[in-house]
């Protein structure tokens, strides 16, 4: 007796059958929007940042400063919680005090702040100067260097301060950059900020800055003969004496702070 061929899986009554694609759900992918906000709103809080710290930098906010963040925000045309997020970042650098419901106040420099501030940047900077004089870098490598020491020179000649001071930054920024050691330009960098307001302060209270720029044209020699210990030496001097310069106008005209 033959046997009927079977075809089709029998389905249950009422059953409904569903395309292949249908038989595994696929996960589902939160949408983008999340990424897309983040984004802005980083972007917000780095622009916070750096227009309030180039206020503080430039004595617009200058040092006591208070101000609330909703007129931070205000005046910078933005929200008040990218303001919040970049004050707490430039309290973090000991830049501000972040005040409870008061917004922030810029925090003073005082001489025993910048003595402290000196030893440090001396140190990391040496150590700078050690591991770049060892490397024995090529005369391409050494050009941001040779052209800062270049532009101090010119300024000098033209008792251009400020343009002076700009290369002179360059120098040392170019200096620690040039070392490759990433932890050292970011200790140097949480530092530069504080000891950069109270120079330019007294931009004009110091002495024209000859040795200044002579110290940093001995320094660059010695880096470019591979003399490690003489660059260390240099850079040390270099920064005691201009402790010692700076010290001495917080005590000759009397500043308790800056």
């Amino acid at each position: 007796m033959a046997t009927a061929k079977t075809t089709a899986p029998e389905r249950t009554a009422g059953a409904r059958s569903r395309p292949a694609s249908a038989a595994r759900p696929k996960p589902r992918v939160a949408p983008p929007r999340a990424q897309a906000v983040a984004a802005p709103r980083a972007s917000l809080v780095g622009a916070a940042y750096e227009a309030i710290r180039r206020r503080i930098l430039d004595n617009v906010y200058p040092p006591g400063h208070h101000a609330l963040e909703g007129v931070i925000a205000d005046e910078l045309g933005i929200s008040r919680t990218p303001v919040r997020e970049a004050l707490i970042r430039l309290a973090h650098e000991g830049l501000v005090e972040v005040v409870p419901r008061h917004g922030m106040r810029v925090l003073p420099v005082s001489p025993v702040d910048m003595e402290e501030i000196y030893v440090v940047l001396a140190a990391l900077e040496s150590a700078a100067a050690d591991l770049l004089a060892r490397r024995r870098p090529s005369d391409a490598e050494l050009k941001p260097l040779v052209d800062a020491t270049r532009d101090m020179t010119r300024a000098l000649r033209a008792d251009d301060r400020e343009a002076w001071a700009a290369a002179d930054e360059r120098f040392h920024q170019g200096l620690v950059e040039l070392a490759g050691n990433r932890t050292l330009v970011d200790a140097v960098a949480r530092l530069w900020d504080r000891a950069h307001r109270a120079r330019m302060f007294t931009l004009r209270l110091r002495p024209k800055p000859v040795n200044s720029t002579q110290e940093h044209l001995a320094m660059l020699e010695r880096i470019r003969a591979g003399d490690a210990a003489g660059a260390v030496e240099v850079n040390r001097s270099h920064r005691e004496r201009a402790s010692r310069e700076l010290l001495a106008i917080f005590e000759r005209y009397r500043f308790v702070q800056l």
